[in-house]
């Protein structure tokens, strides 16, 4: 019921538009990141779950590096660490509000007015607030899973069935087209005589969704969940017993954490790249964190670190400008990598910590936890890197192929509905016992 409730109130609030807005031109930069962030632009969902993914990552460096000290054993520490992740996000949740209407999303502040620009504010920070309180509802086991998992998977499951079957007719020019690929690829075949043209352009079309897209998102789907399979079975046992057990090292070592954490941290430097550059276009220091020009209505990235972060949008974007791929590809596969094996010391599941948590059980065949130890480091380490670059450069086959929701939307609804499948299946299995 308390899942159900989270959900309402997240779509109810995706479609309720900001009062005080004056930009009604359809420039968006965030767009190849709203799917995951689970934002919708111009509505109360604006920031979505960025404060949170934000809040989590600064807080989890800090305690990971060892510059805020805490025990989780202790009840007080755990406390104290959930409080300051809660403070943070908050104070990030009015942080961005703030850039998002200084950086003139929703019109020039001397248009929309300094009480209007308030308004805006305070909707940004109350609905950024509720998505708080629900991560927090979901977190302390009043729903199903995590608030985070749960608006990502609604937010790409919805992309995607817009796009296969809206309804909404368009005029491009070329007469009235449908948005959905499946609802265009029927009314082609039935309206154009030239059969063969008409699959042509359900299959191919570049201004709106088309049937290539859509093929590209279920070969993603069904490449995922078969990856989710992969893992290394380790044979354990208690000394001085015959009973033997499977401890599995997944290849998705640790999830989809890294790709999260990369789009939280290019999220963060877009607000306040563009928020730099409206007020000092001419600074070097600003031109280098990034360019922006409108092109064809649109607010993009044209130069500095926000270019080289975003994706590119096809394979004929990687030929055109094959340098800006190979950044690209180089820095989301390597941050993947790199924070993924950071990411297990951080998060309590490194080899010394699977080590303890095995609670007397050593690897079959060896009497000691020493040797644990060392098969643990031999296998998770690894694991957890190859597993980043893994979900990095599906990432990055998916968003080059046009795959609806983009690669890290589908990779992270994927993963989530997958671990709502597990958590479903264990359930069902200890009511037959």
């Amino acid at each position: 019921m308390w899942t159900g409730v989270t959900l309402f109130l997240f779509l109810v609030c995706c479609q309720i538009p900001l009062y005080g807005i004056k930009n009604t031109t359809p420039s968006d930069s965030f767009y190849w990141m709203r799917v995951i962030l689970a934002s919708n632009r111009g509505t109360l969902m604006e920031l979505g779950i960025s404060p949170i993914i934000t809040a989590s990552f600064v807080i989890q460096i800090l305690t990971g590096t060892g510059l805020i000290p805490i025990d989780q054993s202790l009840a007080e520490d755990r406390d104290l660490y959930d409080a300051a992740q809660k403070l943070l996000g908050i104070l990030i949740t009015f942080g961005q509000a703030v850039a998002y209407v200084l950086s003139g999303t929703y019109g020039d502040i001397n248009q929309i007015g300094s009480g209007n620009a308030l308004l805006i504010i305070i909707q940004l920070v109350c609905s950024g607030l509720m998505v708080l309180l629900l991560d927090e509802l979901l977190r302390k086991g009043y729903g199903l899973g995590s608030g985070i998992s749960l608006l990502i998977a609604t937010n790409v499951c919805e992309t995607i069935m817009w796009k296969a079957f809206s309804p909404i007719a368009i005029n491009s020019g070329r007469g009235a087209e449908f948005e959905g690929a499946v609802i265009a690829l029927v009314h082609l075949l039935l309206t154009r005589s030239n059969k063969l043209s008409a699959l042509h352009e359900a299959f191919f079309r570049s201004h709106l969704p088309n049937i290539t897209n859509l093929l590209a998102t279920i070969v993603i789907f069904l490449l995922v969940v078969y990856l989710q399979g992969f893992h290394v079975a380790i044979a354990i046992t208690r000394p001085g017993s015959n009973e033997t057990m499977l401890y599995p090292i997944k290849l998705f070592y640790t999830s989809t954490i890294p790709i999260i954490f990369q789009t939280a941290l290019v999220s963060n430097v877009y607000i306040f790249s563009q928020l730099l550059y409206r007020k000092f276009p001419s600074n070097f220091l600003v031109q280098l964190l990034g360019v922006w020009e409108y092109v064809e209505g649109e607010l993009v990235p044209k130069g500095g670190l926000a270019y080289y972060f975003a994706p590119p949008t096809s394979l004929w974007a990687v030929l055109y400008d094959p340098l800006h791929a190979i950044i690209y590809i180089t820095f989301v596969l390597t941050f993947c990598a790199v924070f993924s094996r950071l990411w297990i010391y951080i998060s309590g599941s490194s080899p010394e910590d699977v080590a303890q948590q095995l609670s007397g059980h050593v690897v079959s065949n060896f009497q000691d936890k020493a040797s644990t130890l060392r098969m643990l480091n031999r296998y998770i380490p690894d694991a957890a890197a190859f597993g980043g670059i893994c979900i990095g450069a599906l990432s990055i086959f998916a968003d080059l192929f046009g795959a609806l929701g983009t690669g890290t939307g589908i990779l992270l609804a994927v993963t989530s509905i997958y671990q709502y499948f597990e958590m479903f299946a264990k359930e069902q299995s200890m009511k037959m016992f």
